[in-house]
């Protein structure tokens, strides 16, 4: 019997993978057809991916809905389209006058039930696909705003124009979209530079293993 049939499997996420490419890899690797991954990383996020099998798979929304945290880098005074290093720095502006004081603040304004407009890069779906189909091919796509809740906008360290921070947050909050606000609070704009998710509920990345520490066992 296959030992990682309906379980729950953490996986440190590398850098460049797609969740799905996380999913699909594991399917090959242990023979295992049902397997679904809960709560989506971007490709340059790195962090704690949840990983289900067989029966487990039922459980999927239930880790979706709890509580993330993250640890990241921020750039302020520059923007790009993606809000992260998908795509080129379009624009750059002077932060001489921002100052430990003021990013503070602004992170303190960015915390508790937010109305956060989601990235265009993103893959919500609009009129049946996904929205950074159109962002793409430079195309205009309107996506509504969503309640989130931003618990905790902790600045740990300013070295201008990177900013470390680290952030809990409800389901569904884009942390590029945060970074976006935060950037346009300040007047100077920003993007995300680095994003690890270190923790989903209970589950911590200190508890993940790597792709290659996944093998299949026949018991």
């Amino acid at each position: 019997m296959n030992s990682y049939i309906d379980q729950v499997l953490l996986i440190n996420k590398p850098l460049g993978w797609t969740s799905f490419d996380v999913v699909n890899k594991l399917r090959k690797k242990l023979g295992i057809k049902k397997i679904g991954h809960a709560g989506t990383l971007d490709p340059l996020a790195t962090g704690l991916l949840i990983i289900c099998t067989g029966k487990l798979t039922k459980r999927i929304d239930e880790f979706q809905g709890q509580e993330k945290e993250y640890t990241g880098q921020l750039v302020i005074g520059q923007t790009t389209p993606s809000h992260d290093l998908e795509t080129e720095v379009s624009e750059r502006v002077d932060i001489s006058e921002i100052d430990a004081a003021r990013i503070k603040q602004a992170a303190a304004r960015l915390t508790g039930t937010l109305e956060q407009v989601p990235p265009v890069h993103s893959a919500i779906k609009v009129n049946g696909k996904r929205a950074y189909a159109f962002a793409r091919k430079g195309r205009d796509v309107e996506l509504k705003p969503r309640a989130v809740t931003v618990s905790a906008f902790e600045i740990t360290k300013i070295d201008l124009p990177t900013i470390e921070f680290r952030i809990v947050c409800s389901k569904g909050t884009y942390i590029r979209s945060l970074v976006r606000d935060f950037g346009a609070d300040l007047g100077v704009g920003a993007y995300l530079a680095a994003l690890c998710r270190t923790r989903i509920g209970e589950f911590r990345l200190t508890q993940a293993l790597s792709l290659e520490e996944i093998n299949p066992v026949v018991s």
